[in-house]
């Protein structure tokens, strides 16, 4: 039995003194970190303006903790490639294997310390999306919301794109209904291990979010989300 099971039914709560203790705690983190990071991220920067040229950076407006939007930040790993209507073409169409490693890597995400810092993401936590997207998600949009969006989630140790958008929300919601300062270290540590060895869909883990947001939310709470399967943004 997965040792998270344990977790089921526990609702812990937050209050607003420590949610501020750990923004500004993770913040300090985040600037201890920024000399690590700084080698390969200028690294990547310049592998990846030889390699598709300008822009380097990715920045696009996301919703974060109560619907407050802000401009993520990431390395461009995608070009801006478009059929003959204009629309973009499919994520994996406009990739090239050298950016495919980089993503798989997280290299492109290591510049979002600059969002920490900022105090618009934690390192763990759901992946921001777009207003457009949560506009799909229903009342669970405004669950995803209740915490600080992240780095790296609960979804992205457990399939991530592999998962269609609707998996990825029970996941989402799973956490954000179970966080713990356990349970974001064990996602810390799942993730080296998920770059290490690849994305695997943990059934049971999925399973158990799904049954978790029909109960807690009603039978047809993930109906509206989309089915499709996409990579993380």
């Amino acid at each position: 039995m997965d040792v998270l099971a344990k977790l089921d039914g526990e609702m812990p709560t937050e209050t607003g003194a420590c949610r501020e203790t750990s923004a500004w705690f993770q913040s300090i983190l985040a600037i201890a970190l920024v000399p690590i990071v700084a080698v390969p991220v200028i690294l990547t920067m310049l592998v990846l303006r030889l390699a598709q040229g300008a822009p380097v950076f990715f920045k696009q407006w996301r919703i974060g903790y109560r619907g407050r939007r802000f401009r993520i930040l990431k390395l461009r790993t995608m070009r801006d490639e478009r059929d003959g209507d204009g629309v973009l073409l499919p994520d994996d169409m406009r990739q090239t294997s050298l950016t495919r490693t980089i993503r798989r890597l997280r290299f492109d995400e290591l510049v979002q310390l600059v969002n920490i810092i900022r105090g618009e993401l934690a390192f763990i936590g759901p992946r921001p999306l777009t207003s457009q997207v949560l506009a799909t998600f229903g009342t669970l949009a405004n669950v995803r919301c209740r915490v600080r969006p992240g780095v790296t989630g609960w979804a992205q140790i457990n399939g991530n794109t592999r998962l269609t958008d609707s998996e990825k929300l029970a996941l989402d919601v799973w956490y954000v209904d179970h966080r713990s300062l356990g349970l974001d270290l064990f996602i810390a540590f799942a993730t080296i291990r998920t770059i290490l060895r690849g994305e695997h869909v943990h059934d049971e883990r999925l399973e158990r979010a799904k049954r978790h947001v029909k109960h807690r939310y009603g039978e047809l709470a993930l109906t509206g989300a989309p089915t499709g399967t996409g990579g993380d943004a």
